[in-house]
């Protein structure tokens, strides 16, 4: 249990770091901390050091949390819950820091969906 708990924690915090890996710079450049001139390189380089921290977290998850290494999880397991973990911290991202974005029934829907996936994931 302890495994697994520690599993899904490094899972949210890699994905944290991963949003704001891949989508950050956005924001930044919508506040005026960048500009849409800084060079691609530079936005590239910026979300590496990012992504460092995000794989930092990502891989131990997957060893800790693989049954084939005493953990809880199927490899299959383990990504449907990053992938739930991906969408779940990508809306929160989006609706606090891109206050534009809104969310419609069809996202509902898909989040319906992705239970339903974990479920399935899930039975024996």
């Amino acid at each position: 249990m302890k495994n697994a708990i520690l599993t899904i924690v490094l899972l949210v915090v890699s994905n944290i770091f991963m949003t704001f890996a891949w989508y950050g710079h956005l924001k930044l450049q919508d506040m005026k901390v960048i500009s849409s001139n800084t060079p691609l390189y530079a936005v590239i380089l910026l979300s590496w050091g990012i992504a460092l921290a995000e794989y930092s977290c990502q891989v131990p998850a997957n060893r800790i949390g693989f049954a084939g290494n005493g953990g809880s999880f199927t490899l299959m397991q383990l990504k449907v819950i990053q992938e739930c973990i991906t969408l779940v911290i990508f809306t929160v991202f989006t609706v606090v820091f891109f206050r534009g974005e809104s969310l419609h029934w069809n996202h509902f829907a898909a989040f319906v969906c992705l239970i339903m996936a974990v479920y399935f994931v899930f039975m024996k």
